[in-house]
């Protein structure tokens, strides 16, 4: 038998007859295969936090620019941010989440203003 052929390989010589030394060229392989399993992506949450000095119309209006939130559910995401001092936005990808808190932190400072928005995985 020779050592280090992969199973391809292996049965690859026994068809040729130089599998086990005998010469026959019989013999039986197994080949195993393994099957990937994909995992699903780990989620996070992105969330506003609540200050004293952002205007409430404008968290109205980063909720609908970089959510899709329409004015009814950015208004009560807005109060419960400013009731709890924390508001979920959405939950998203990593990759997604990361975008969309740089995108309303930068906004909020292109308009200076000192809203915060993080994400953490849920």
């Amino acid at each position: 038998m020779t050592i280090g052929l992969t199973a391809t390989q292996h049965v690859a010589r026994m068809q040729n007859g130089d599998g086990d030394g005998n010469g026959a060229g019989r013999g039986t392989a197994v080949i195993t295969r393994t099957k990937t399993k994909t995992k699903k992506p780990s989620l996070y949450r992105v969330l506003i936090l609540n200050d004293d000095y952002t205007p409430m119309e404008f968290v109205v209006h980063v909720l609908e620019r970089f959510f899709q939130k329409d004015r009814e559910a950015a208004t009560r995401i807005m109060l419960h941010v400013h009731n709890h001092g924390v508001g979920e936005c959405g939950v998203y990808t990593f990759e997604v989440a990361e975008t969309k808190v740089s995108q309303v932190m930068d906004f909020a400072r292109q308009n200076q203003h000192p809203l915060q928005c993080v994400m953490e995985k849920k």
